[in-house]
């Protein structure tokens, strides 16, 4: 069992709760990503994104290319 314990059983639960039904036989690989995904998600809330500004604050700006024939 991983860190944040979903178990086969849970992950058919949560799913029905959502209105997906299941297959047997697919509930422990459900459980085994969706494991995994919190793993990720639990690394990335550990980053330290304080000096970074929010993206709104970026504004795209069109630039104009250069097309050189030359090879």
């Amino acid at each position: 069992m991983s860190a944040f314990g979903l178990t086969p059983p849970l992950a058919a639960r949560l799913a029905a709760r959502a209105g997906l039904v299941l297959p047997t036989e697919r509930h422990a690989a459900v459980a085994a990503v969706a494991d995994h995904i919190h793993g990720v998600v639990a690394v990335l809330r550990e980053l330290d994104f304080a000096g970074v500004p929010p993206a709104a604050a970026y504004r795209a700006v069109e630039e104009k290319e250069t097309h050189d024939a030359a090879l």
